[in-house]
């Protein structure tokens, strides 16, 4: 009898020493974790139990807090023009995990940034005042942007060139912030923006990179200036037209048959968008090296914050020849986002240097005390300043004078390549249209770089182009961004 009790106190001891260690466990190594975790229900009563701070455009707030009527999460998040800068904000839900701005300065706009809490706070274990992030975002650039892509499903991105600012990011179809932050209705919203095949939820211009088409051209020009494949964008090449693609039969032709393209300077390449020239200085110049200027512009980049993480513009690796011919159009494996495009007008429109983009300028506390200030960003050189100036002077004749007119801005010089990708298997499906731009002010020194691209809009297959579709809503962008 006593072994049986002793055998099993034995066991009871065990027992009550493994929940001892599991508690242990749970207390001190998984209960960060815990109570971390997007389950843990206290998390949004805490986020919920305050106004939050806000997300401000041209020192005025386009987000706000508002009392809930019932339950036990004491605010909501508003939005003021919320379609008009959900790319920008993001949205901060009740019910599913923030994005953009929202999701990456939570911690400031919910007040638990430790760098907002006072003495008091800390005495008291309150939560401290939150704090606010205040953009770059110029409201009449994102304004014009919005309206002139209008119905169709595409992206645009503006950049100061000298201060590397952002000035619009824009996304659509868009969508209104506002219908997530409630967490009694933010399933059914949810469940419409998820399924909805046009993905407004996606941002185009930061995280959806595609075929760049023929604006990448720029890079492969910029390539074989800096490379002395040739030294002058008015000296003629050495390209055949048609161009047959190396150690294939296939040849590579020109959208207008009719253009100057044999043997066309880089000047009348970039004026006419001649396949010929472009393909065949690709391979001339060899992958390794348009890799490099391509990954100085900032393909391949996996780390580009601008601060939301933009997803990778690519420029690929281990090539045919024939394939990296192709790159040279921006076809084969080359994606592109709208921001990396603006990023390679910007770099040549302030000389060949590029100043990091960003399109946040400062974080402060609730009583407008600086915790983060970006103001003074980093810089690098991407090429000289006389490849610059050449490349400037050619996309300026094709805003002049060739495929990018439509983007003609009276009282600014304007340059600008338009771009036509394919899309789908063989080209089965609508190609996207591209326009990368800049514009200079003739009377002050306002100056602003833009790329627009246009994946899906009414036009007929036949009327799809840069010129056509894409460069009217730069101009439309650009024309703000002057007059601001």
């Amino acid at each position: 009898m006593n072994k049986t009790i002793r055998r099993a106190s034995v066991f009871t001891l065990l027992l009550v020493f493994a929940l001892l260690i599991r508690a242990t466990w749970v207390q001190f190594y998984e209960g960060q974790a815990l109570a971390d975790s997007k389950d843990n229900r206290r998390n949004a009563i805490e986020t919920y139990a305050e106004p939050l701070g806000n997300i401000i455009v041209a020192g005025r707030s386009v987000t706000g807090s508002a009392p809930t009527e019932d339950g036990d999460l004491a605010y909501k998040r508003t939005y003021e023009n919320g379609k008009l800068y959900a790319a920008v904000t993001g949205y901060a839900s009740q019910a599913y995990a923030p994005t953009q701005l929202e999701g990456i300065y939570q911690d400031v706009l919910n007040g638990t940034d430790p760098r907002l809490k006072t003495v008091m706070d800390t005495v008291t274990g309150t939560r401290a005042e939150p704090g606010n992030v205040v953009t770059t975002i110029d409201p009449d650039v994102q304004k014009a942007g919005l309206e002139a892509l209008g119905d169709k499903k595409g992206a645009a991105v503006a950049i100061d060139p000298k201060t590397g600012r952002i000035l619009s990011v824009v996304s659509t179809p868009s969508y209104d912030p506002a219908s997530l932050t409630d967490a009694n209705t933010a399933g059914a919203a949810w469940e419409r923006l998820t399924s909805d095949p046009d993905k407004p939820l996606t941002n185009r211009a930061l995280r959806q990179p595609l075929p760049p088409g023929s604006t990448f051209k720029l890079v492969v020009a910029a390539a074989a200036l800096e490379n002395g494949l040739y030294d002058s964008v008015d000296v003629k090449t050495d390209s055949p037209d048609p161009y047959t693609l190396p150690d294939t039969t296939t040849d590579l032709t020109n959208e207008n048959p009719n253009a100057p393209c044999e043997n066309a300077t880089i000047r009348t390449a970039l004026q006419y968008s001649c396949n010929n020239v472009f393909a065949k200085m690709a391979v001339d110049l060899g992958q390794d090296d348009l890799r490099a200027m391509a990954e100085k512009f900032g393909f391949n980049d996996e780390t580009q914050d601008v601060p939301v993480r933009a997803y990778t513009s690519v420029y690929p690796k281990d090539m045919n020849r024939p394939s990296t011919a192709l790159t040279g159009i921006g076809q084969f494996d080359v994606t592109a986002t709208p921001l990396q495009m603006a990023m390679v007008s910007a770099a040549l429109a302030n000389g060949g240097e590029l100043v990091s983009p960003h399109m946040v300028s400062q974080i402060t506390d609730s009583g407008g005390d600086v915790l983060e200030d970006h103001t003074d960003p980093d810089s690098k050189r991407i090429v000289s300043s006389s490849t610059a100036d050449q490349l400037q002077s050619a996309m300026e004749t094709v805003v002049e004078d060739g495929t990018g007119s439509n983007a003609q801005i009276a009282g600014a010089t304007v340059g600008g390549k338009t771009g036509t990708a394919q899309h789908g298997e063989n080209n089965s499906k609508t190609p996207y249209a591209w326009f990368t731009s800049y514009a200079k002010s003739d009377t002050s020194d306002k100056e602003v770089a833009v790329a627009v691209i246009v994946e899906q809009s009414d036009a007929a297959r036949s009327e799809v182009s840069g010129n056509g579709l894409a460069a009217p809503v730069a101009k439309a962008m650009m024309e703000a961004a002057l007059k601001g």
